[in-house]
């Protein structure tokens, strides 16, 4: 059963999973108001429910979050919009939670990246390319830059992995 605390953060974050999800997989983008809104939410939030200590927490847990999916987005694995998503969605479960949280959402986002590759019937062409990945983190290879394809079948919207693995990590994580 979820501590109060859950609870309120389960019910604040599974609105924020239909609207985000939606215009994920529709658009491919999370509107900015929506992650301000998660942003000073969580604030709010976690000052209302522990006080200074809680800001602290809640911004942390945006800082951290924030430079996890950064660092993915330099590489050109992340969107500027997941970026952002992911670092209010910080602000929201605080420092404490948001590496167990980036582990369910990496593996959240592998599932929906498989089922996409199927689905688009591109797995052998996916695999060709992880592997030219894999190689160009040796030493002495360069690493390969690919384009965005223009074919929403061949992406993830990775904003629902990350609401989606929110969800499942604060039911499984909060204590």
């Amino acid at each position: 059963m979820l501590s109060p605390t859950a609870t309120i953060v389960e019910l604040f974050l599974l609105p924020l999973a239909v609207l985000v999800i939606y215009n994920d997989v529709r658009y491919r983008r999370i509107p900015n108001p929506f992650v301000l809104a998660t942003l000073i939410a969580g604030l709010t939030l976690n000052i209302g429910l522990a006080g200074v200590n809680g800001l602290l927490s809640s911004i942390g847990g945006c800082l951290l979050a924030f430079i996890l999916m950064f660092i993915l987005h330099v590489f050109g694995a992340m969107g500027a919009g997941d970026v952002k998503l992911f670092a209010s969605i910080g602000s929201v479960i605080g420092a404490h939670l948001v590496l167990p949280t980036f582990l369910v959402v990496v593996v959240t986002g592998g599932l929906l990246g498989l089922i996409s590759v199927l689905r688009s019937g591109a797995f052998r062409m996916t695999m060709h390319r992880v592997l030219q990945i894999l190689v160009g983190l040796l030493p002495g290879w360069q690493m390969p830059k690919f384009s965005v394809p223009a074919d929403r079948r061949h992406t993830i919207p990775y904003g629902a992995a990350i609401t989606i693995g929110a969800i499942i990590s604060i039911a499984v994580f909060q204590p």
